[in-house]
């Protein structure tokens, strides 16, 4: 396929995004002085901002590259939800699919800056696992939500909204219908995605969830880590990423790594929400192994360019892909 024919096929995909959504939560200020409470810095506060964060910013992504995405999650039924919620309604993006629990609070990261300069993060979340019943509710509205999109993401921040009976659950349901997924792992969970069509983790990800080591730099080993890492996980496809080396892919019989390319780095915030993205959407129109590397990579490289979390732009992203063809 040519470009042009990607990113026109790209408004007609349909993308299920089931994981931890939450809110990411900005206050942009100043810095001129020193606290006379403490020796840390006073932030005046110049503007206040909120944006979805986790599985939402990969939703933020798909819609940003023409598609369409419906995230299914459980998150507490709070004021936080609210803004959640109302956040979905303005990006015109679905909320059917989210599940609100009396039992739990929603995730909200809020990060203080000072012009570019990172001040703080407070994190208001509960990681503990969903309970029986919420389960049972994310499975069912998974599966049906699941009948008309091209591609399933598992987006995993240990949060608590998957688990390994709900991921066998919608996994076995993706494969009895054709539905193609892929994986954006963390630690907890790291071992439950057995059947799943692409696994993404980074390098820590990988290191730390399958307990090995191996140089980042050394191809070889790169190959042989991401070769048993596929069969000890039991799935189709590693798409493994090395921040400044690129990016590296076992999948449909080909192995192939991708430079990174030289950016002004800004902040990592999100790239890999942008990167996953990418690749589930190439993966849903059944681009080649190759390809869904090396789109994926511009990608992550370009949203590294901006401050916090935010979605890869699609005209930017088609430039740099026609550029590398």
């Amino acid at each position: 396929m040519q470009a042009n024919q990607i990113f026109d096929a790209f408004a007609q995909l349909r993308v299920l995004i089931v994981g931890d959504v939450m809110i990411d939560s900005y206050i942009f200020g100043k810095v001129e002085r020193i606290s006379p409470e403490a020796p840390i810095p006073v932030v005046n506060v110049k503007r206040k901002e909120i944006r979805l964060g986790g599985a939402g910013n990969v939703a933020m992504n798909i819609k940003s590259l023409g598609g369409t995405a419906i995230l299914c999650t459980v998150v507490g039924n709070d004021s936080d939800a609210n803004d959640l919620v109302k956040l979905l309604i303005d990006n015109d993006l679905p909320t059917e699919g989210i599940i609100r629990s009396n039992d739990r609070i929603t995730t909200v990261k809020q990060r203080v800056l000072a012009g570019s300069q990172h001040v703080v993060r407070i994190d208001s979340e509960m990681d503990g696992l969903i309970n029986a019943d919420e389960r049972s509710q994310l499975i069912e509205k998974a599966k049906l939500l699941a009948e008309s999109c091209d591609v399933i993401i598992f987006e995993d921040y240990d949060k608590g909204a998957l688990d390994a009976e709900s991921i066998q659950a919608i996994v076995s349901f993706a494969k009895s219908k054709g539905i193609p997924t892929i994986v954006d792992p963390k630690k907890r969970n790291f071992l439950h995605y057995q059947g799943t069509d692409i696994f993404k983790p980074n390098l820590k990800e990988l290191k730390e969830g399958l307990k090995i080591d191996f140089d980042a730099k050394n191809l070889d080993e790169i190959r042989e880590a991401v070769a048993s890492a596929k069969q000890t996980l039991g799935v189709n496809g590693v798409f493994l990423t090395l921040s400044e080396n690129g990016v590296f892919i076992d999948f449909a019989g080909e192995t192939h790594h991708i430079a990174a390319h030289l950016r002004s780095i800004t902040d990592v915030s999100g790239a890999g929400d942008t990167v996953v993205s990418i690749a589930a959407m190439c993966l849903a129109l059944k681009l080649s192994p190759k390809a869904i590397a090396e789109m994926s990579n511009l990608g992550g490289g370009l949203v590294c360019e901006y401050v916090g979390v935010v979605p890869i732009e699609k005209e930017k992203l088609k430039a740099e892909y026609q550029k590398h063809l």
